[in-house]
């Protein structure tokens, strides 16, 4: 099972994905994570990424895209994938097709998490909260002024994604303010498993 789940920062897309990682026994692949680890080992695509990321910008289509395509060949992604956070615009999504293609993969699923953009405010400043009271770092990206640029971030270049997938037939949404299991149970629902 290859799938997509979009939806904006905080919409619990990655809460969802552990929990089909758990289920289906395939890996959640997460851009932000693997460029969050470029930039802590401060590879080369960490550095370009660090400016970026910090300022909450998108980072370059070409470097995600490769980011993308090697993960995708390593033995624990042969039978499929989460992306959490991939695609975040039509042209990445293309892309993506693209490569999928010349690989001889399509996805299986796309899956869209619909939210009240307000309420996910208040839900980035809780988890920044519940972070900082663990002692755990807080995310920099978990700062509300950082968050909100994000969030416009999303609604320009990612939300268009939406049409895309729903013109190939591939789209279906679940209403990400629902409580987590039943978040959880309406993408069961969806995958039939």
């Amino acid at each position: 099972m290859r799938m997509i789940l979009l939806g904006p920062p905080g919409a619990g897309k990655g809460t969802q994905a552990v929990r089909l990682v758990e289920r289906l026994g395939i890996p959640q692949l997460s851009t932000g994570d693997m460029l969050r680890a470029a930039v802590a080992a401060g590879t080369p695509v960490g550095l370009k990424a660090k400016a970026v990321m910090d300022r909450g910008d998108l980072v370059s289509d070409d470097i995600v895209v490769g980011i993308i395509a090697d993960r995708i060949e390593e033995a624990d992604a042969k039978n499929g994938f989460i992306l959490d956070g991939f695609p975040r615009t039509v042209a990445q999504a293309e892309a993506f097709d693209a490569m999928l293609a010349e690989k001889g993969l399509k996805l299986d699923s796309v899956i869209e998490f619909k939210v009240n953009e307000a309420e996910l405010v208040d839900r980035i400043v809780k988890r920044a909260a519940e972070t900082e009271a663990r002692g755990e770092p807080v995310r920099k990206d978990d700062n509300p002024e950082v968050f909100k640029t994000r969030l416009e971030a999303y609604r320009n270049q990612t939300a268009p994604l939406s049409a895309y997938y729903a013109s190939k037939g591939m789209l279906k949404t679940v209403d990400g303010m629902q409580p987590i299991d039943e978040v959880t149970g309406a993408i069961k629902g969806i995958l039939g498993r």
